[in-house]
């Protein structure tokens, strides 16, 4: 393996900082490559993650908190423990009703979230 690939072997939530994207919302990439991204979002409660779509396959584990997910029109509490499945270029949303953590998987990585 080269040194691209074996510095993100091991990830420390710790050595990453925040993005922050408003006052209630603010994420990290814990690690990607070209095939699939991991990103951790932390909300406040009141926190949106407006309705968007893209083209990238998405899967979203509820780490903690409760959240309204809207997907393709339909809406569902969801909380700590459950996950939702989006699939390319579907609409989709959240709003956090309690304050929590979501951790959004993306196939292919998000080009868009890196600043280079």
């Amino acid at each position: 393996m080269n040194d691209v690939q074996t510095k993100n072997l091991f990830i420390s939530n710790n050595e990453i900082s925040w993005d922050i994207l408003d006052d209630k919302v603010k994420r990290k990439i814990m690690s990607y490559d070209p095939s699939l991204m991991v990103v951790k979002v932390a909300f406040q409660a009141g926190g949106v993650g407006p309705l968007h779509q893209h083209v990238h396959v998405q899967i979203t584990h509820v780490e903690s908190g409760v959240f309204e997910v809207e997907i393709d029109g339909q809406k569902k509490v969801l909380k700590a423990g459950d996950a939702f499945h989006i699939p390319s270029n579907i609409m989709h949303g959240a709003v956090c009703i309690e304050e929590g953590v979501l951790i959004d998987v993306f196939s292919p990585m998000r080009e868009d979230f890196v600043q280079i």
